[in-house]
C-alpha cells in the first residue's frame, strides 16, 4: 500500500528521476519520496512533542497544535524534497570552475591532431570534477556505446547548463562533421564571456549588501556605544 502511494506521488515529481541522478542520488523517485516523508514525519513529531510541553506551560491555546502540525510536516516534507536542487546546483557550480579551463586543454588537443577520445581521455585524468563526467562518458562508450549515443547520454544527466552546451557542441559535431576543434573555441568564448557578466552581476548586487552590513554591524553599535 505504501509503495503504490509513494509512486502516485512520484507522478507530482515528473522530472525527479533525471534530478536524482544529476544530483548523484542513484535511487528511485518513490523511493527518495519515502525516505523525505519518513524523515519529516519523525522531524514534526520531534518538534511538536516540544512545542507541546511549551505551550502547556505556556498555558496556549491546545488548537493551535493541530494546525501547526500539517504545516510543519509539509515544510520539512517539501525541504527534503529540494535536497537535490541543492545537490545540483553545488555540482553545477563546481563543474562551472572548471569547464573553461577543461575546455580549451580539449581545443589545444584537437588542434595538434589528438583523436577525440584520446583527448578526453587527457581531459579526464587532468581535471577533478569535469574529468569525473568525462570517465562515465568514456566508460559508456568502452562498453560498445557509440561516441554519439554516450555524448547525447551525458547532455540529458549533467547537472550543468553550461557543461551541457560544450557536450552538443561534441555531439553535434560528431553528427554534422563540422570542425570540432573551432566550435569547441566559440562555445567555451562564449561561457568565459558569460562568466565575467554573472560575476559583474554579482558584484553590482553585492555592493548595497555591504553597506548595509556597515550600517547595522559597524554604525549601529558605534552609535549606541556613543549614546
Amino acid at each position: 500500500m505504501e509503495i503504490v502511494l509513494f509512486k502516485r506521488m512520484a507522478k507530482l515529481f515528473p522530472g525527479l528521476g533525471v534530478k536524482l541522478v544529476q544530483a548523484g542520488l542513484f535511487e528511485k523517485p518513490e523511493d527518495f519520496i519515502s525516505k523525505s516523508f519518513i524523515v519529516a514525519f519523525y522531524l514534526t513529531t520531534a518538534v511538536m512533542f516540544v512545542l507541546t510541553v511549551l505551550f502547556i506551560r505556556l498555558q496556549v491555546v491546545k488548537w493551535i497544535l493541530v494546525v501547526m502540525f500539517p504545516l510543519l510536516f509539509a515544510l520539512f516534507f517539501f525541504y527534503f524534497m529540494k535536497r537535490p536542487d541543492v545537490m545540483i546546483l553545488k555540482k553545477q557550480r563546481e563543474i562551472d570552475r572548471e569547464i573553461v579551463f577543461a575546455g580549451r586543454f580539449l581545443v589545444i588537443e584537437l588542434e595538434s591532431g589528438v583523436p577525440i577520445y584520446d583527448a578526453m581521455v587527457s581531459v579526464s585524468s587532468s581535471y577533478a570534477v569535469i574529468g569525473k563526467y568525462f570517465r562515465e562518458l568514456i566508460n559508456r562508450i568502452n562498453i560498445g556505446t557509440p561516441m554519439e549515443d554516450a555524448v547525447n547520454e551525458s547532455i540529458e544527466l549533467t547537472p550543468s547548463q553550461n557543461f551541457r552546451k560544450f557536450l552538443w557542441q561534441i555531439f553535434n559535431s560528431l553528427k554534422t562533421g563540422a570542425d570540432l576543434a573551432t566550435a569547441l573555441s566559440t562555445t567555451i568564448d562564449q561561457i568565459a564571456a558569460e562568466q565575467i557578466i554573472t560575476v559583474k552581476e554579482y558584484g553590482r548586487k553585492l555592493n548595497p549588501l555591504v553597506m548595509f552590513y556597515m550600517v547595522v554591524a559597524v554604525i549601529f553599535p558605534s552609535i549606541g556605544t556613543i549614546m
